[in-house]
């Protein structure tokens, strides 16, 4: 079948620091034929950025820790603070790879001194049209940790690298909560050897 879609109509219902839209669309079918019309709202953001700072040397995890409001309504309060990898919104005029840089250094002191590109993939893409670019970035995490972020953005980032079989042992047992952070550290999980190997 040849896939095909017609957005018929799209109200934007809020524009400020993120935009919510309604979309009336229709699409082909599967089975044959078209959709009827439907609508579906979409929370519309730039798209992000998100890097797993790894010391392959030190076999170690750059970890971030911040206050979420997503979680703060949804858990109590304790959990509303969630560790993380260190990620950001691409900006117009910026490359992902730029982004990695810029918000390892802002969001966790730190320098990257390799960075290759695991994946691109969406989060929720039935409600968000948020493209995260999921980067491995190489550091010395000899001197990570402390207090990190932008005052004018209202960060507040608690750094910390950790061992990775202890970072595992947070993803088992329900420690890290944030998909994106999961995602990487499944993939360091199936690709650290190779990297420990390339450094020895």
């Amino acid at each position: 079948m040849k896939k095909e879609f017609e957005i018929i109509k799209r109200d934007v219902m809020y524009d400020g620091f993120y935009q919510m839209e309604k979309y009336y669309i229709k699409h082909t079918l599967f089975g044959g034929g078209w959709s009827g019309e439907f609508t579906r709202e979409l929370f519309r953001r730039t798209n992000c950025v998100a890097v797993l700072l790894y010391d392959p040397v030190a076999d170690k995890v750059v970890l971030i820790e911040q206050f979420r409001i997503g979680a703060a309504i949804t858990v109590n309060t304790e959990r509303a603070w969630l560790v993380e990898i260190v990620g950001g919104a691409i900006d117009e005029g910026e490359t992902a790879e730029e982004v990695a840089r810029r918000e390892s250094q802002e969001e966790a002191g730190c320098d990257i001194l390799e960075l290759t590109l695991i994946n691109r993939f969406y989060t929720t893409p039935g409600g968000s049209s948020e493209l995260i670019s999921l980067f491995y970035g190489r550091v010395d995490s000899t001197q990570v940790g402390g207090i990190h972020g932008l005052d004018h953005e209202d960060e507040d980032i608690l750094v910390y690298a950790v061992p990775f079989d202890e970072v595992y042992r947070m993803l088992e047992v329900g420690e890290i909560e944030s998909g994106i952070a999961i995602v990487a550290i499944q993939w360091l999980a199936l690709h650290r050897e190779s990297l420990r190997e390339g450094q020895s």
